[in-house]
């Protein structure tokens, strides 16, 4: 027997080591068992794998050889040198602590109009664990005259202050530097953005016709904070207008190195040192509930920042400031409280990612504007991370891992490609006026939308385990949102529609419109079918009838005209089908049903299901809004 040094972890020492190929042949086994034929080698691996958008895919199995696989590109000048936090690239951070003194700045973003009441909730978060504010200000939020009033308290030398001021950012910039100089806070211990992003707002508004003085003004404010308030930031390059749109992760980073690249030039040509300029730059990126994405993204941003700083001249100013806010095209309005989770998620890649500073926004963001519970719940998310959870005691948590390395190298090397394309079309404005911008992200939000229909993306709450009977949450309606320029999505629009619809008609109607399952066999047959029906026809508003448990043909028909419904669907298993189907589908369009469904795939016997009754097939992986939208229109529900 060979004799082995007592490691403490040499219980397989004696046997040799795996090899990929090993895993790819017993994995190739698995997959012939299952049906899957001629697969072998890296097919096997292909076989596994998820696509993503940007033509990224995640595979099942990422080791050494993953990163290795690398090929160079002019992303960076040594892709496989990942550096150390707080030097370039900056890929794994953009400070040499990270967050492990005092974690992530946690931000908490404020628009309501009335200046006392912003006051009200920007002291309560202060005192509440929030370390920096986040102010809608001008048309969207506090008037410009009243920004003294809600920031009445404040202690602005401890406090950073960032302003998202729309087309009013010279006038609330300008204001935020008078309160500063008021109130005697000394030039450098000034914190915070003013919030200028001039093609930000053509984006999202579709006006550019005052672009070249608003970046003038935006050039002048950088002056002023370079020469007098050194730690305040002039220009926000604010990448959610895109994500906003339908983008994917590489175009919103593309989008946003265009738009810097576009601020850069302004600010060298008005004098500021291309070491100044980057410096009065704040990058803002939405983080999602795809952790790995998200922490990707962030690492990936800063990468390919430094990048640009390098072929400027500056490397050394080339650590990208980030403020991360978690998705609103994520957050449902139907089961909010959902919301809690997926920002939970968000924020955790966001800080795992590297992001300078996070804004949670609150569960209820999609409903109006937040009341103090949910602002409660929003910043205690980042303080859970950050002070229960750890997140930010190492730098990098996610450095060294293949999958995340790859993810990085990959995002970064689509985002530079479509960054490359919106420079040759002559830059962010053009690209932006040309509809290039528009286009792109329409195609990208067509395809997703295609993954949410079909229920391949599941919306948790909504197009997966609705709950009809739950009240809605009602809020206080927020500004109206800016408009004209870059539409903005939610993923659960196309059944928020429906369900707007369905309760429409419970209104007046004093009911819901309803299906009937019609369950044949025992519960071990249909119950399966049975649930992923129920759960198909409540993503439409519309109430399911299971009652009694199962049918046979000759109790369908009056279980049916007793049900009250005007729709049904067929639940079991194949074999019942096949034996009960025809005769309960014909039973039941005798007792008067519009529409007949058969949850599951027809197989063999779908011309006999057709002939006996049977309308359509509902199965996973089918448009789910389109068959909702349409049984809808059959019930005559406007």
């Amino acid at each position: 027997m060979t004799v082995m040094p007592d490691d403490g972890l040499s219980l397989a020492a004696e046997f040799p080591d795996a090899t990929h190929e090993q895993w790819q042949s017993l994995v190739e086994g698995v997959l012939r068992k299952s049906g899957a034929q001629d697969v072998s080698g890296t097919a096997v691996e292909d076989a596994l794998s998820t696509a993503l958008q940007d033509g990224l895919s995640t595979r099942p199995l990422y080791t050494a050889r993953s990163a290795a696989d690398d090929t160079d590109d002019d992303t960076d000048d040594n892709t496989d040198e990942l550096g150390f936090p707080g030097f370039a690239p900056f890929t794994r951070g953009g400070r040499p602590e990270g967050g492990v003194v005092s974690g992530w700045d946690v931000r908490q973003r404020h628009a309501r109009r009335d200046p006392a009441r912003t006051n009200d909730a920007v002291l309560a978060d202060l005192e509440n664990g929030v370390t920096s504010l986040w102010l809608s200000v001008g048309a969207a939020g506090v008037p410009v005259s009243g920004l003294s009033a809600a920031l009445d308290g404040v202690y602005l030398d401890l406090a950073p202050v960032v302003l998202d001021a729309g087309a009013e950012f010279d006038a609330a910039g300008r204001e935020l530097l008078r309160i500063y100089g008021e109130r005697q806070v000394p030039p450098g211990a000034a914190r915070g953005n003013l919030g200028a992003d001039p093609l930000g707002q053509v984006a999202r508004t579709g006006r550019e016709s005052g672009l070249a003085g608003q970046s003038a003004a935006a050039a002048e404010l950088a002056g002023v904070c370079v020469r007098d308030f050194p730690g305040v930031r002039a220009l926000t390059v604010d990448a959610l207008p895109y994500h906003e749109a339908g983008g994917s992760a590489a175009e919103e980073l593309g989008c946003s190195l265009a738009t810097a690249v576009a601020y850069l030039r302004a600010l060298t040509a008005a004098g500021l040192p291309a070491d100044a300029a980057c410096g009065q730059l704040e990058f803002r990126y939405a983080a999602t509930a795809d952790q790995f994405l998200t922490i990707a993204k962030f690492r990936a941003a800063r990468r390919l920042w430094a990048r640009v700083a390098q072929a400027c001249g500056a490397p050394e100013a080339g650590a990208q400031r980030q403020h991360a806010v978690t998705s609103s095209v994520m957050m449902s309005r139907r089961d909010p409280w959902v919301n809690m989770l997926r920002t939970t998620v968000a924020a955790l890649g966001a800080g795992v990612g590297g992001a300078d500073a996070v804004t949670v926004l609150p569960f209820d963001h999609a409903l109006g504007l937040p009341d103090a519970f949910a602002r409660r719940i929003a910043r205690n998310t980042s303080t859970i991370l950050v002070e229960e959870s750890h997140l930010a005691r190492v730098v990098d948590p996610a450095g060294g891992s293949w999958y995340v390395e790859r993810l990085t190298d990959e995002l970064a090397r689509a985002a530079w490609s479509w960054f490359q394309e919106i420079e040759h079309a002559g830059g962010q404005a053009a690209a932006l006026r040309s509809g290039l911008v528009a286009g792109r992200l329409a195609g990208t939000w067509e395809t997703r939308s295609r993954e949410l229909a079909s229920r391949r993306e599941p919306i948790t709450g909504v197009s997966e385990f609705p709950n009809l009977a739950e009240a809605p949450v009602e809020r206080d309606p927020a500004p109206a949102e800016e408009a004209g320029g870059l539409p903005r999505v939610r993923r659960d629009e196309a059944f928020e529609t429906l369900r707007a619809r369905s309760d429409a008609h419970l209104a007046a109607t004093g009911a819901r419109p309803r299906v009937f399952l019609a369950a044949l066999g025992p519960a071990s047959a249909h119950t399966a079918r049975a649930t992923f029906a129920a759960n198909l026809f409540q993503a439409g508003g519309i109430e399911p009838v299971h009652d009694p448990v199962s049918v046979d043909p000759s109790s369908a028909a009056e279980a049916f005209t007793r049900s009250g419904a005007a729709v049904a669907c067929l639940c079991s298993g194949d074999k019942l089908y096949a034996e009960q189907a025809e005769a309960v589908a014909a039973a039941l369009k005798s007792a008067g049903a519009q529409r007949v469904f058969l949850a599951g795939r027809p197989g063999e016997h779908r011309e006999a299901y057709l002939r006996a009754g049977v309308d359509a097939f509902v199965f996973a992986g089918g448009d789910a809004v389109a068959v909702l939208s349409s049984v809808l229109d059959d019930l005559g529900v406007a």
